[in-house]
């Protein structure tokens, strides 16, 4: 059985819809190459099929290898490493979330709203691939895969869907 992989954007920090706060939730940056992250990416991805529950190192060398300007956030919650929020600077003015989620002990627990509240922010922070293009648009993507939550929290947050394609 296939999975459908929709596109979602927000084209203006404007259209950020705040979730309500979580006082002890936090965003931190860290350097790519940090090896917690392989570790971190698979127990997030792993109940959801993720590509990052499997990589080999030298996968994994390879994709930072391809995308070197990706920047890793550890989202926090009361100091403790909750999930991850990956961002990615794009030609056009355009920033990816390349990943967001939680650890499987922080989902259900009220702070994934929070938590892409805080992404979403940064994302429009980003500093934009070129700096004579400032960022125009932040986007994602999502499957049927993915958290059942995770569409209705994207579109909570003021993302629209674009595109949708169906995946084998």
């Amino acid at each position: 059985m296939g999975k459908t992989v929709m596109y979602l954007e927000m084209t203006s920090l404007d259209d950020l819809r705040p979730s309500r706060p979580v006082p002890a939730l936090a965003l931190r940056r860290v350097d790519p190459a940090t090896p917690l992250l392989h570790a971190l990416q698979a127990r997030i991805g792993a109940p959801y099929g993720w590509r990052s529950a499997s990589r080999t190192e030298h996968e994994w060398a390879e994709l930072h290898a391809a995308h070197p300007l990706l920047q890793p956030w550890l989202i926090t919650h009361a100091g403790e490493t909750a999930g991850i929020g990956n961002l990615e600077p794009q030609p056009g003015g355009n920033v990816e979330v390349a990943t967001f989620g939680l650890l499987p002990e922080y989902v259900g627990k009220g702070l994934g709203g929070c938590a892409l509240t805080l992404v979403l922010r940064q994302a429009w922070l980003t500093a934009p691939y070129s700096s004579a293009e400032p960022v125009r648009r932040v986007w994602l993507h999502t499957s049927s895969e993915d958290h059942s939550n995770a569409l209705v929290n994207y579109r909570a947050r003021g993302l629209r869907p674009y595109g949708m394609e169906a995946r084998a």
